[in-house]
């Protein structure tokens, strides 16, 4: 029997508590994140404008800036990454308590920028850690870095306890692996297939 009632939204299909419950709940994370700042060149002087009175990020309950990981939301990756760097951002990241989000600011933090083919800088740190948000730019402009923790809010609010990973009974959250510092910097999880190249490469003489 066919009916010309229009569908049900997706929303209204869902347990309505849980609904509720997940829109509450992200709400309050949201407008509750406590950032750590990763600064490393000139891309957080513009995070420190986004900060002050013009832009003011405290009206997202924000202000409160941590220097300790195991009390910061969101990490903000500022400027130039080294490959000297970028073991400690890691760390760092690791030492982050979930749920957590990685925003990277910047040309250089993105992709490497001006200086992606330098002999110590990386072509970007989403190469190490998991990145939620880039905001391009060379620096990006303080309304910029203000857009793109907007669209980490979005990310937060799409959430659900019924879905997201750290509310799982069995999840392990395994850290990420600690890039090795050598000639050059790899992942350990990329060991196997680094060993097959080099290997290749010697065959061919």
């Amino acid at each position: 029997m066919q009916t010309n009632e229009p569908a049900l939204p997706a929303e209204l299909n869902r347990n309505v508590f849980l609904t509720t419950i997940d829109a509450i709940y992200n709400f309050g994370r949201a407008r509750s994140m406590w950032p750590m700042a990763f600064g490393l060149a000139c891309c957080a002087i513009e995070f420190m404008a986004m900060m002050a009175s013009r832009f003011d990020l405290s009206r997202f309950g924000m202000e409160i800036i941590r220097a300790s990981p195991r009390q910061a939301d969101l990490m903000f990756v500022s400027g130039t990454v080294t490959k000297k760097m970028v073991p400690n951002i890691v760390r760092l990241y690791n030492q982050m308590a979930e749920p957590k989000y990685v925003l990277a600011v910047g040309a250089c933090a993105t992709s490497g920028g001006p200086f992606k083919e330098g002999y110590n800088v990386v072509s970007g740190i989403d190469k190490y850690i998991p990145v939620d948000v880039c905001v391009p730019g060379c620096p990006p402009t303080p309304e910029a870095i203000l857009y793109g923790v907007m669209r980490v809010h979005d990310k937060v609010l799409g959430q659900s306890v019924r879905s997201a990973l750290w509310y799982k009974k069995d999840q392990l959250n395994e850290p990420v692996p600690l890039p090795v510092l050598g000639p050059d910097l790899y992942n350990p999880k990329d060991r196997e297939a680094l060993l097959k190249l080099v290997e290749a490469a010697a065959e061919k003489g």
